[in-house]
C-alpha cells in the first residue's frame, strides 16, 4: 500500500503556490510593460485545457483516491481545484472584457489568469508525486 509522507505534500503545494505566484507577478509586471500580449486564441486555449482538465480530473479521481495516502491527496486537489476554476474565470473575463495593451486591470487578470493555470500543472505534479508514494 502506498503511503504518502505528508511533510512532502506539504512542500511540493508551497512551492507550486509560491512558483505560480512568482509567475503570475511576472506576466502581470510583462504585459502591463506591453512586452507580452494575450491573443484570444491563447485564452480559447487554456480555457478548453482547464474544461477539459476539470472533467479528467472528476473521471479519474476515484482511481487516484484508491492508491492510499488519502489525507495527502485529499490536501492537494483543493489546490488543484482552485487552480482550475481560477483559470476558467480568469480567461472568460479576458474574453467578454476588452481591455487596452497597458491597461492595470488588464495585467492584473492577465497575471491572475497564468498564475492559476502554472497552479494547475504544479498541483498535478505534487498530485503524481504524492500518489506514486513520494515519501516512501
Amino acid at each position: 500500500m502506498n503511503n504518502c509522507s505528508c511533510n512532502c505534500r506539504t512542500n511540493c503545494v508551497g512551492i507550486a503556490v509560491i512558483a505560480s505566484a512568482i509567475i503570475g507577478i511576472i506576466t502581470a509586471f510583462l504585459t502591463f510593460s506591453a512586452t507580452i500580449t494575450v491573443t484570444p486564441a491563447f485564452l480559447w486555449v487554456l480555457l478548453g485545457v482547464a474544461v477539459v482538465y476539470l472533467g479528467v480530473t472528476l473521471i479519474v479521481a476515484p482511481a487516484i483516491r484508491n492508491t492510499g495516502g488519502r489525507g495527502c491527496i485529499c490536501d492537494i486537489v483543493p489546490v488543484l481545484l482552485a487552480g482550475i476554476l481560477g483559470t476558467i474565470l480568469a480567461a472568460i473575463i479576458l474574453l467578454g472584457i476588452t481591455f487596452e495593451a497597458t491597461s492595470i486591470v488588464g495585467a492584473i487578470i492577465t497575471g491572475l489568469l497564468l498564475a492559476f493555470f502554472s497552479l494547475v500543472i504544479t498541483s498535478t505534479a505534487c498530485l503524481v508525486k504524492c500518489a506514486a508514494g513520494c515519501g516512501e
